[in-house]
């Protein structure tokens, strides 16, 4: 495909950008803003687990219970795959996550400055402005580990171009039905946003919407998935397969980042607002009925038939919520399935045959 001939890989983008004498701060999931780095030349790239990883490197430091997109994080910084990044970035969006950040800071202590992220939970007054002073006490750090006197007028130019690059991310959502990609084409370009830069992302954003837009309706079942990620994507492939097509999602690496814009003329506020103003999520607290009304609203405005959670084997955030939200959309008369996976594992035949049949149902 053209589309994905034009999307560098990860390695590609981190070589090119530290050429040009750029840093690479490498992030776990999953709420952060990326201004913040890129006012001082460092470019965020993400730590989605990576797949495929040898577990056992984290095993000293990790119960095997802990989900395995945190397992893989960890062992692919022991492993050496993390040697090339700058700073590393572990914001607190599960227990799992904010021990990994105790983990670093405590035990591995890596030559890379650590940064933890505290995310607010629940909905109180004090959210956004707890949240901004995150932000600016990070900012602060930065200006004295690389001695750049960056001015706030900076950081704002960077959280417009930011703001841009999300509203070509609306853009693909609002259009999906009309662009003809496969989900897993159309993932590997939302996925891509993980660590391109703004401008790039927003380079190829707009070369799919003028090239694969022709206004022709996809065919086949429509379902939504919910989850952290569509990890291993191979499930994207498969369920075009099985006649089925995804036209909305609740995935924490993409759906659920759909932030909105903020409002304030003082940077650190307006990070705190945007990321404060995303959709109803489990780690930050979201209570069940949100959460089942946010799937609800989307099933209605996309037709979707049905809400597959795909869920990452000991992800407890997630877990706590599905029997729950399972029976909020029951009540609504929506079906739903649970699947589990686990990110370094092949993605097995029984995962394949339960898909099958539930979108053979709908």
């Amino acid at each position: 495909m053209d589309i994905l001939e034009k999307i560098p890989s990860r390695r590609e983008v981190i070589e090119s950008f530290k050429s040009t004498g750029g840093k690479i701060a490498a992030v776990y999931p999953y709420h952060y803003h990326r201004a913040l780095f890129r006012a001082f030349d460092i470019l965020p790239v993400e730590v989605w687990g990576p797949p495929g990883i040898d577990t056992t490197y984290g095993s000293s430091y990790l119960q095997p219970y802990v989900c395995s997109v945190v397992h893989s994080g960890l062992s692919f910084y022991l492993s050496g795959g993390l040697d090339v990044v700058d700073f590393i970035v572990v914001p607190h969006a599960c227990d799992s996550l904010q021990g990994l950040g105790s983990v670093y800071i405590d035990f591995v202590k890596p030559k890379q400055p650590v940064f933890t992220i505290y995310i607010p939970r629940g909905r109180k007054d004090l959210d956004v402005e707890f949240l901004s002073k995150e932000f600016e006490s990070i900012f602060n750090r930065l200006k004295e580990l690389t001695g750049k006197s960056v001015t706030e007028d900076k950081l704002m130019e960077e959280i417009l171009k930011e703001e841009e690059a999300l509203k070509k991310v609306r853009e693909l959502y609002s259009k999906r039905e009309q662009i003809s990609l496969s989900d897993y084409h159309f993932y590997r370009v939302v996925r891509s946003r993980e660590y391109l830069p703004a401008e790039k992302f927003m380079e190829i954003a707009d070369h799919l919407l003028e090239n694969f837009s022709d206004g022709t309706e996809r065919e086949g079942v429509p379902v939504i998935f919910s989850g952290l990620l569509p990890e291993p994507m191979e499930i994207l492939e498969k369920l075009e397969e099985i006649d089925g097509r995804i036209v909305a999602d609740d995935f924490a690496c993409c759906g659920r980042r759909l932030y909105g814009e903020g409002k304030s003329n003082n940077p650190f506020v307006r990070m705190a607002e945007s990321i404060l103003n995303s959709p109803p999520d489990s780690s930050r607290g979201a209570t069940v009925d949100e959460r089942v009304e946010h799937l609800s609203s989307l099933v209605k405005k996309y037709g979707a038939r049905g809400v597959v959670f795909y869920i990452v084997k000991f992800c407890e955030m997630e877990l706590f919520y599905i029997p729950h939200m399972m029976r909020g959309l029951k009540e609504r008369g929506i079906p739903s399935v649970y699947i589990e996976v686990d990110i370094n594992d092949p993605l097995p035949d029984q995962t394949i045959t339960r898909l099958e049949a539930f979108v053979e149902v709908l």
